[in-house]
């Protein structure tokens, strides 16, 4: 059984983190459509900053969608010239995708922007309650990384 102050954890969590999320993901949509990229675009081009070249199974794989859907996301950034496929020289049947310039200088602007949203939000903050925080979030992370890879097996 759950004691009370879980609970009371639990239903404040839950209404407290949607509210969150979105004030987070309202944020980053504003400065996307500028540009007239989407979310999904963003993730995979962040993706992709960080670990180089994919293959689409990769890419459906991080969306969480099938392969055909993370084509679509993919054709769209190609055609903004955001990313570009790779043919593999000896298998013309693989094909992995890697951002261009245009996309790799797009990643690192949208970056700086939204550490200085983080910046802007966790400097009305103390020191104390934002080591908190990380080491809090930092954790979760850890067990969901956990729980994650459990399920796997």
């Amino acid at each position: 059984m759950v004691d009370d102050a879980l609970s009371h954890f639990a239903d404040r969590l839950n209404e407290l983190l949607p509210e969150v999320m979105r004030g987070f993901l309202r944020r980053e949509a504003n400065e996307l459509s500028k540009c007239n990229i989407t979310l999904p675009q963003f993730l995979v081009m962040n993706y992709l900053h960080n670990e180089g070249e994919a293959t689409m199974t990769a890419v459906a794989h991080f969306l969480n969608v099938t392969t055909a859907a993370a084509t679509g996301v993919v054709e769209r950034m190609v055609k903004g010239d955001y990313v570009k496929r790779i043919y593999d020289s000896a298998d013309r049947r693989i094909i992995r995708i890697g951002l261009t310039p245009r996309g790799t200088a797009q990643v690192k602007k949208f970056n700086l922007q939204k550490r200085q949203f983080i910046i802007d939000i966790f400097g009305k903050i103390t020191e104390e309650d934002r080591s908190q925080y990380l080491r809090i979030i930092t954790r979760i992370r850890q067990i969901l990384q956990e729980e994650h890879l459990s399920d796997k097996k």
